[in-house]
């Protein structure tokens, strides 16, 4: 395999560990960067950028995007959590104060906490949305905002798959009178020089590679796992939360059309590089190398803070979230207890760790059928945790 980009010294481990993953653990098209201290330690790509070959198979390159699914929830969970820095979003007010057609229902006493730590009892829809309305802008919001609470708001938590873009963006809307996307565009993407959006511009699109999924490898090496029999059995159900949530736009979009990559859903198409990711998440814990960063100190204490944990009831394991951040634990290892970002279904992985000084990012056109832990950003991970440990 022919790995491009650089490495430095002391963080080979994360390089060897990049070349298995696609020896061993079937990556097609990938990459991964690491920050550390707000400098860049690690900047590795390699395969193809389509992962399907049905286009041209042309290699990935430096400027290869992807879309990273769920990790895009991380990046935009700034979006909030910036607003509230400046004085212009209460975490503990009901949404209800900014958004009045979302107190039907019962909903009035949620506040904008429980929304960011997946507390609002929406995880699904009563009819999942096309796709098409799940990118008008309109539909999602409407529906969300109708919706019957699957349980009593703030009382206990479930990952909000799909419906937590229409949630964040109306939110946001309400408060700002701005989109998530726009406000990541103006006032982080851009001052920190990141190659990352959610609403892909026209101009990009020739950067993004085509995704497609792949089954796990099998071959001498490889450990062979079985989820638990309740959690199997929750995404066999079509009737379970679990299914339901993640049909809430159904049938499931085609992740390689343009009209998709151009919309703005911040749970689930963000779109960019690596080393995007990997600077994004330095720049939540302190300075990258030319000054920028995003929160305060109070605001990035704030980003690691548990708001929900325990059972999980869509996702059928106990799993941690902080306003918008998933949190380390045995459903997401992160690289420590102090970590904070957020995974993709189906490899992606982004966060930060603030006492390591770490901002981790990694992106991968190949989608396996991992939720939260994919093998081969575990991999990594463990690499980083060698090297750092050396």
């Amino acid at each position: 395999m022919d790995i491009q980009g650089v490495v430095t010294e002391g963080f080979e481990p994360v390089r060897e560990a990049f070349v298995r993953n696609f020896e061993v653990l079937g990556d097609r098209g990938a990459a991964v960067a690491v920050y550390r201290d707000g400098r860049k330690v690690v900047d590795l790509w390699g395969g193809t950028k389509d992962a399907d070959g049905t286009g041209p198979r042309s290699p990935w390159t430096a400027d290869t995007a992807q879309i990273v699914r769920s990790a895009t929830k991380g990046v935009a969970a700034a979006v909030p959590l910036l607003l509230h820095q400046r004085g212009l979003l209460d975490l503990d007010a009901p949404v209800g104060s900014y958004w009045p057609e979302f107190k039907a229902g019962g909903k009035d006493r949620t506040l904008v906490r429980d929304l960011l730590a997946h507390r609002a009892g929406l995880p699904a829809l009563e009819r999942g949305l096309t796709a098409a309305e799940a990118a008008d802008g309109v539909s999602g919001p409407h529906a969300v905002a109708a919706q019957q609470p699957f349980w009593e708001p703030g009382t206990e938590h479930g990952y909000h798959a799909q419906t937590y873009s229409w949630l964040l963006s109306e939110l946001v809307l309400r408060a700002t009178g701005r989109t998530v996307g726009g406000i990541l565009a103006e006032e982080i993407a851009e001052p920190l020089g990141l190659e990352f959006w959610i609403g892909l511009p026209e101009g990009e699109a020739h950067r993004v590679g085509r995704v497609a999924p792949v089954d796990p490898p099998q071959g001498a090496g490889m450990l062979k796992t079985r989820p638990r029999r309740n959690v199997s059995e929750a995404y066999a159900d079509p009737d379970s939360l679990t299914r339901r949530a993640f049909a809430a736009i159904d049938p499931l979009p085609d992740e390689n059309d343009p009209a998709y990559r151009a919309a703005e859903l911040p749970a689930s198409n963000g779109i960019g590089t690596a080393r995007a990711l990997a600077r994004f998440y330095a720049a939540t814990i302190g300075v990258v190398e030319d000054g920028a960063r995003i929160f305060t100190p109070a605001t990035t204490a704030l980003a690691g803070k548990e708001l929900s944990a325990g059972p999980d009831r869509v996702l059928v394991v106990n799993t941690r979230f902080g306003p918008g951040y998933m949190l380390h634990g045995p459903a997401s290892p992160l690289l420590s207890p102090a970590s904070f970002g957020h995974p993709g279904r189906g490899g992606s992985l982004a966060f930060a760790d603030p006492e390591a000084g770490i901002g981790f990012g990694y992106v991968t056109n190949a989608h396996a059928k991992s939720v939260t832990a994919d093998p081969r950003a575990q991999a990594l991970v463990r690499a980083l945790r060698t090297a750092l440990a050396s």
